[in-house]
């Protein structure tokens, strides 16, 4: 049976590959190399360590054409019954971990976790391919991907969140200061009247991929540092 740490093993060896958003991956092509996107490099894991489909449109699909995305990722997790707390994806290797709400399906993101804190992930086009962190970010839902083994790492993880995270459905003066700064960087968020509605998200997004940001449509803290904003 495949196990977390295979998935883990294997993720490590694309470090550094490019990211290119919406970049299709073969899942079946175990010499694949990039580009990747955060769902594809995930789901192209699974497949190749278990030759199943998981996190796609449709993962009874060709393993050479099947489409992956977050949102796929988030209904697997509560179809099969795999989603469990992010702090106990943080301390099991292999293990994924998402940032995908229900209003926000389509575009999210998803890491592989190190068991330690750590991850392995599609990062953006700045960075690419990254060995990064769970911590000061925000996050959604832990996966275990059901035929896959995992085993609970050693290591003693305390995760704390980002003081200010900004998304979809908030309300407020930080959200009117992320608007003013998303207009003066040239993103029309709408008027600037303190609701993260659908124009605010598409400005973020906007913003988000001109900078080679993971675009989310979240602000966190490398959204809020690059747009200069302390909140």
């Amino acid at each position: 049976m495949a196990t977390g740490e295979d998935i883990l093993e294997l993720a490590r060896k694309h470090l550094g590959e490019r990211y290119v958003l919406g970049a299709s991956a073969p899942k079946n092509n175990k010499q694949w190399k990039g580009p990747w996107d955060c769902a594809e490099f995930t789901s192209w894991l699974v497949y190749q360590v278990s030759a199943r489909l998981y996190g796609c449109t449709d993962n009874a699909d060709d393993p050479d054409e099947a489409d992956a995305y977050t949102g796929a990722w988030l209904r697997d997790s509560r179809r099969l019954g795999t989603a469990v707390p992010v702090d106990e994806a943080a301390t099991t290797p292999g293990a994924f971990v998402l940032r995908a709400r229900s209003r926000e399906r389509r575009i999210g993101h998803v890491v592989v976790s190190d068991g330690a804190g750590g991850t392995v992930e599609a990062a953006g086009a700045r960075l690419g391919l990254i060995a990064g962190t769970l911590q000061d970010r925000p996050w959604d839902t832990g996966v275990l991907v059901p035929w896959v083994e995992y085993t609970r790492g050693a290591a003693n993880v305390t995760l704390k969140g980002p003081s200010t995270t900004l998304r979809r459905g908030a309300a407020g003066e930080p959200v009117r200061k992320l608007q003013q700064a998303l207009a003066s960087a040239g993103f029309d968020p709408g008027a600037a009247d303190g609701v993260f509605g659908g124009l605010t998200r598409a400005a973020v997004l906007g913003f988000q991929l001109a900078n080679g940001l993971i675009p989310d449509g979240v602000v966190g803290p490398q959204t809020l540092a690059e747009l200069g904003l302390q909140l």
